[in-house]
């Protein structure tokens, strides 16, 4: 399937020296064939800010997509991995190898952070390090990788990137903390956490999500993350934090 492309208009971003695209192109392996796609993914909103001549859109937009390869991509290996596990565990197991922390890294790992366009004020405060920029900068350029490529080299990219590690990230994430908590309420109160969304806001393709996990009707610790499942994960840690050393009344 061909998909028409909108030139991005990267006229004035000439200062940042196409030899770093052509290192990272060799960098992931890939040859883009359009590469102001590629610059596209490294655009920070803030930097649109201290450049209004700038023709083009910030990353947001390839994030969107990239964030929806991931989750297929993703949940078409695990569904084939552990053809036993129910929908639940799937999802849980999803939302680990997609959240912040793991894509994050692997924006570290690639040295994301190098190619992004700033603010000034981004800059100063650490934005190249920034964990949630990177972890959106990674899901930018695997949305820029499918558009430029198509789903088949986004896939390898994928598994090279997460899915060839994929029980060691599941080993480290935040999904623990569910069923830690899990088990800690059973040992001590013979009852299950349930989950409730306590707020959401953002525009569409950018929402952000507050669950807040609760023990009965007491409510045992709230989180936020860019999906209901990492929002439920971040709420189960907080919660630990607080059913370990207190005695809850129900």
């Amino acid at each position: 399937m061909k998909i028409s492309i909108r030139p991005v208009n990267t006229t004035d971003t000439k200062d940042q020296p196409k030899i770093k695209f052509l290192e990272l192109q060799k960098k992931i392996g890939i040859n883009f064939n359009n590469p102001d796609l590629l610059k596209n993914a490294f655009i920070h909103r803030s930097y649109l800010n201290e450049h209004k001549n700038f023709k083009g859109l910030s990353n947001e937009r390839l994030e969107f997509l990239g964030d929806s390869v991931l989750s297929i991509v993703v949940s078409k290996h695990l569904y084939q991995e552990l053809p036993t596990s129910p929908e639940g565990e799937l999802t849980q197991f999803r939302a680990a190898l997609v959240r912040t922390e793991t894509l994050a890294n692997l924006g570290k790992e690639l040295e994301l952070g190098k190619y992004l366009f700033l603010s000034k004020g981004e800059e100063d405060t650490g934005g190249r390090t920034n964990t949630s920029i990177l972890a959106n900068t990674f899901e930018s350029l695997v949305g820029s990788i499918y558009l430029d490529q198509e789903i088949e080299i986004a896939e390898k990219f994928i598994n090279k990137t997460i899915l060839s590690n994929w029980k060691k990230l599941l080993k480290n994430a935040v999904y623990d903390s569910k069923s830690k908590l899990q088990e800690v309420l059973q040992r001590l109160y013979h009852q299950s956490p349930n989950y409730s969304l306590i707020s959401t806001w953002g525009p569409d393709h950018a929402k952000s999500f507050e669950m807040g996990v609760y023990l009965g009707s007491k409510l045992l610790g709230s989180g936020k993350g860019k999906n209901k499942q990492e929002a439920a994960q971040n709420a189960a840690s907080d919660a630990l934090k607080k059913v370990k050393s207190t005695k809850i009344t129900t």
